[in-house]
């Protein structure tokens, strides 16, 4: 009886052993925070330096020598085609605009007369082709009269803005003085160089963004309007042009700015970094299943941006994929996701938002 007593009471030892690990509570769900897999537009990003140009930009300067007698502008000011800028002296072509006038009117009067006998056979057809020769050399003295006078008026060639003036009433103008300049600003160029490997995907109407020291972390977005026809030798290397609207004349010519060309664009599966789970060569994510478990997935990932991965294989849109805590969670383990990321908020603010 002694030797069957210890005996029993190893075996309901035994038997209670699995009782009490059946009846321990479970451990709570491990709090996590998760993002949906989304389907967003995504492009390869090619990054180049490039230089702000004008749509249209001139240097305005005078046709003649000759003094300025009245200045129409200010530095800075917007002006339409055709605005009369500077005026200079023209009293001399005046006045020959008023006898070459005389002329051609003193020519048409002496023309009709003897048209008008030559009709009645009462002056000879000589007469009138001399005098109608009269009519013509009287106009076509009045319009090199009215040249000259159209030159002494220096007239915006097109609608912009004027830059600095260099002149004052009363100095002496010469050809190729430089009065002011004068900038379509209302698109800016914005010429930049790529490496002729990407020359085939390159096109009109591609994407482009750009930033520049100056403006801070404001992008403004353009489309490649030109490709050059021909591949540096040097450099290996093509010029491309692209068009930047420019509506509130922000941007100003000769500014230089980081490019960023959007190639191959596409729409993907994009995934926060945050989510991505490296071993060696290969990438995983923590995927919440349905029944709130984590799910160790391995994905292939193909291009990057700053924040997100595109994903080629391995996810479908809409699936959860844990962000924060991913590195905490094992396979199988019940995860609460406490805030979906969506890219909009801090983590403080996530975890503000948890319930």
């Amino acid at each position: 009886m002694n030797l069957l007593r210890p005996l029993t009471l190893a075996a309901l030892c035994l038997q209670a052993v699995p009782l009490a690990a059946k009846d321990a509570p479970k451990p709570p769900p491990t709090p996590v925070i998760a993002a949906e897999v989304r389907v967003e537009p995504f492009a390869d990003r090619v990054e180049a330096l490039g230089t702000l140009k004008a749509n249209e930009s001139v240097n305005v300067t005078a046709n003649v020598t000759e003094t300025v007698s009245a200045i129409h502008f200010d530095d800075g000011q917007q002006v339409k085609t055709g605005d009369v800028l500077v005026e200079m002296t023209s009293a001399e072509e005046h006045a020959l605009l008023e006898e070459g006038q005389v002329r051609v009117a003193e020519a048409e009067r002496q023309f009709n007369r003897v048209k008008s006998l030559a009709t009645q056979r009462s002056a000879s057809e000589s007469l009138l082709d001399e005098r109608r020769r009269d009519l013509d050399t009287a106009r076509a003295v009045l319009v090199a009269i009215e040249s000259r006078l159209a030159d002494r008026l220096v007239k915006a060639p097109f609608a912009g803005v004027l830059g600095l003036r260099n002149i004052s009433p009363g100095a002496l103008v010469e050809p190729g003085d430089l009065i002011t300049t004068l900038d379509d600003d209302r698109v800016m160029k914005l010429d930049f160089t790529v490496p002729s490997v990407f020359v085939t995907d390159l096109k009109p109407g591609l994407a482009i963004e750009a930033r520049a020291s100056a403006y801070g972390d404001q992008v403004f977005e353009g489309v490649i309007r030109s490709i050059d026809s021909r591949v540096d030798p040097v450099t290996r290397s093509i010029q491309v042009r692209a068009m930047i609207p420019n509506p509130d004349r922000t941007l100003r010519p000769g500014v230089l700015m980081q490019v960023e060309l959007l190639r191959n664009p596409r729409e993907t599966l994009v995934i926060p970094e945050s989510a991505l789970l490296q071993q060696g060569k290969e990438h995983f994510v923590m995927r919440v299943g349905e029944d709130d478990k984590a799910e160790r997935v391995q994905v292939r990932i193909g291009a990057r941006r700053p924040g997100q991965a595109e994903v080629v294989d391995g996810l479908a849109a809409g699936q959860r994929v844990i962000t924060h805590g991913n590195d905490k969670v094992r396979p199988g383990q019940s995860v609460r996701v406490q805030a979906l990321d969506d890219g909009t908020r801090t983590l403080s603010e996530l975890l503000g938002a948890a319930p």
